[in-house]
Formats: C-alpha cells, structure tokens, sequence
C-alpha cells in the first residue's frame, strides 16, 4: 500500500507528471519563441530564457487588486497548474504502461485540460479589472465553443474500439488495429482537434484572452510574481501534455521501445510545428469569428469523422 501510494507520488509530482513536464514545457515554449523569432527575422532568447523568466518572476512581489477575492486570485493560478499536471501523469502513464490506466481515464483527461482555462476564467473574474474582466469573458466563450468539437473527436475513437474509454485499452487497439489516424474519420478527427488544440494552448489565432496588443494581456492583467509565475508555467506545461495526448488518443501512443519512443516524439513535434506555424502565420481574430468557425466548419467537420466513425470507415 505504502509503495503503491509513493509510486503514485512518483509520477504525479517527478515523472511524467509536474516536475518532468514542467521542464520539458519550458523546452517547448523555448522552440515556440526561438522559430517564432526567425520567422520576425530575429536571433530569438537563449535556450535557458524560459527557466531564466520564470525565476525571475518567483521573486517578484505579489500584488492582489483592492477589493478583489484573495482566495479565488490567488488560488486560480494553483488549479490550472493542479489540472495540467494531473493530466501530465495520466497521460504519459498510460503512454509508458498501458496498464496503467482505468476505465474512464479518456473522461477524467477531457476534465482537467479544461481546468487551465477555467483557471484563467476564475483569475480574470476575481481581478475586479475592467479589462480581466473582458479577458475572461472571452475565455469563457473560447471554451463553450471548441470544447463541443472537441468532445466529438474523442467520440470517434471511443466507436472505432467497440466503446473502449481507457487510454492504455487505446493503445493496445491500436497497436492490434492501426492508428486511428489512418482511417478516414481518424484524419478528419484530428483535422477538427488541431484548431481546438490551438485555442486550448491560447496561441493566435485564439488568444483573445490575453490579447496583449488589445486589452494588455486580459484576464492576466493584474497578475504579477509568483501567481503570474505559475500561469505561464501552466501555458508552457499544456504545450506538452495537450500534443501529447492527441497523440496518444488518435496517432498509436509513443511505443514501449526506444525506436518507437522516439518515433512518438516526432510525432508530437508535427502538432507543436503545426501549431507554431499556425500562430505565426495567422492574426488575430475577434472571439464572435472564433465562435463562429468552431461552432459551424470545426464541429461540422468533428460530427462528420463521427458519422464515418460509426460507419465503420
């Protein structure tokens, strides 16, 4: 009971959960700001910046709004992180050690990837600032719209395995059957997940939240040292873990081996490329737009890897 309790404590707090996916989120976040340079043809940050940012803003003061809720401020930061890190040690268990995992893990995932988001909402609105306010407004939109499409295209490999609703159960049907991936409801399942990704890691086109050039960072605006600290560790965190689990949910896992370990990590750096490309590539758009395109092509395009999912294709 006891070994069982600290291995857990193991992969929550060292591997794969806070402490390994905390680093390599920084590393990910890194690769993000240095292509994102040399594509505004600049030299870009050290490889060390991320961990350089984040210490520096450990030991900056922190200061809560008059008249805000000291509580909810302050312990927005601490659920998002809360979310993401639970969500690092599911993942990259079941990805490891498909026995990991329990019936109705792909549910619990779906849950806490929401919990960052649902974080910056609660900060936001907790703030008492005018421009956090709008700030989480939008992020509140943001995820009534892409969640639906989201939720959809975890449907499709839930009916491809016959209702299986446990990663490792996943993986071992894809390692009998194939990726779902190369099916077609499977690549149209991960055509409507990439735009959702997008919004859930809050890069352009879909970071109105923060929206620095237009509300000077959101619902963030009144964050500061540590709190702030922790939001965007939790941002660099999830450039990990949401990547990840589209992997592991559509595209095979990582694998057991050291070949198909790595194989599985390039297919994770095809969704991080993916999704810096997209963000630098793309402006802006206003949230009612954003709404629009998620509740209209994203979800039609979801529902219809739905429809071929239980057709069988």
């Amino acid at each position: 009971m006891t070994t069982s309790i600290l291995a857990g404590l193991f992969r929550v707090l060292v591997f794969p959960g806070l402490l390994f996916t905390a680093i390599a989120g920084m590393a990910a976040s890194w690769v993000d700001r240095k292509v994102t340079a040399r594509v505004q043809w600049r030299v870009g940050p050290p490889l060390l910046q991320p961990v350089y940012d984040f210490v520096k803003l450990l030991g900056k003061e922190v200061i809560v709004p008059r008249g805000a809720s000291r509580v909810a401020f302050l312990g927005a930061p601490l659920v998002g992180l809360a979310g993401v890190t639970f969500a690092a040690a599911l993942t990259g268990s079941a990805a490891m050690s498909p026995g990991a995992g329990f019936t109705g893990d792909v549910v619990v995932l779906l849950y806490l990837l929401v919990l960052p988001s649902l974080a910056v909402i609660m900060g936001g609105a907790a703030s008492v600032n005018p421009l956090a306010s709008v700030g989480a407004s939008r992020e509140m939109k943001l995820v009534l719209s892409y969640e639906l499409p989201f939720i959809l295209v975890m449907l499709v490999p839930i009916i491809r395995s016959g209702g299986l609703l446990s990663l490792g159960e996943l993986l071992r049907y894809q390692a009998e059957n194939g990726a779902f991936l190369w099916s077609a409801s499977g690549l149209l399942a991960l055509l409507a997940a990439i735009p959702c990704l997008q919004a859930k890691l809050a890069l352009v086109p879909f970071d109105q939240a923060e929206a620095e050039t237009e509300i000077m960072g959101g619902a963030l605006i009144e964050y500061s040292g540590a709190p702030l600290a922790v939001f965007r560790l939790t941002k660099a965190m999830m450039l990990i873990v949401a990547p990840a689990f589209l992997v592991v949910v559509l595209w095979g896992g990582f694998g057991a081996s050291v070949a198909s370990a790595l194989f599985g990590v390039g297919k994770y750096l095809v969704l991080l490329v993916i999704a810096i490309l997209v963000r630098n590539t793309n402006p802006r758009v206003r949230i009612e737009h954003a709404m629009r395109f998620f509740w209209g092509p994203v979800t039609g395009l979801a529902l219809l890897a739905v429809v071929l999912a239980l057709l069988g294709v």
